[in-house]
């Protein structure tokens, strides 16, 4: 494999800009995601973000930040999200099996496709949180997105981390029927 299949990278960067647009005030903002704020939601992004460029490379240190989520921390974690889609472009990457700390062992292209919801759902959670219009991404990350959660999410060894699906309209575009698929309602 001489490329990687996917580019995280056109999903990493509209949700960065999302983290760098949040307020201090928004951070108190509920999220789709439930019971979650949008501090809540900055946690767990730095969590994915450290978490998969480090799965990405090989390596047990997902560096995860510490402190109030002030402008400072928000800036980093945009940045971190970009090393995380960067981090996948290597097509070492994608080669043979890895586990995350506490998770099972699975393709290494699961794990990209898994990083890849993540980006593409919380963006989607994050914009929805901070009342702005979901992104826009290209067709090519969402088809792979879709066709990942539409497969993976009914069979996720870890069920409980997904809602119930939702069924989203006929007119539906592929960012709804994602979100549809791992419980949130487009």
């Amino acid at each position: 494999m001489s490329t990687p299949p996917i580019d995280l990278a056109p999903a990493a960067a509209p949700l960065a800009a999302l983290v760098t647009a949040t307020d201090d005030a928004g951070l108190r903002a509920p999220t789709p995601c439930a019971d979650w704020t949008v501090a809540d939601l900055l946690d767990h992004l730095d969590v994915v973000a450290g978490g998969f460029a480090a799965l990405a490379r090989g390596d047990d240190d997902p560096g995860v930040g510490t402190g109030p989520w002030d402008a400072t921390r928000r800036d980093a974690l945009a940045t971190r999200i970009g090393a995380m889609a960067e981090a996948w472009r290597d097509p070492a990457a994608w080669k043979g099996t890895a586990g995350a700390p506490g998770g099972p062992e699975l393709p290494r292209p699961t794990w990209a496709l898994i990083g890849l919801t993540e980006l593409v759902v919380h963006a989607w959670d994050l914009a929805r949180a901070l009342d702005r219009p979901a992104p826009a991404l290209p067709d090519a990350t969402l088809r792979a997105c879709l066709d990942h959660v539409i497969v993976f999410v009914p069979a996720a060894p870890l069920p409980e981390l997904w809602g119930d699906p939702v069924t989203p309209g006929e007119d539906a575009g592929m960012l709804d029927r994602i979100v549809a698929v791992t419980g949130r309602t487009p």
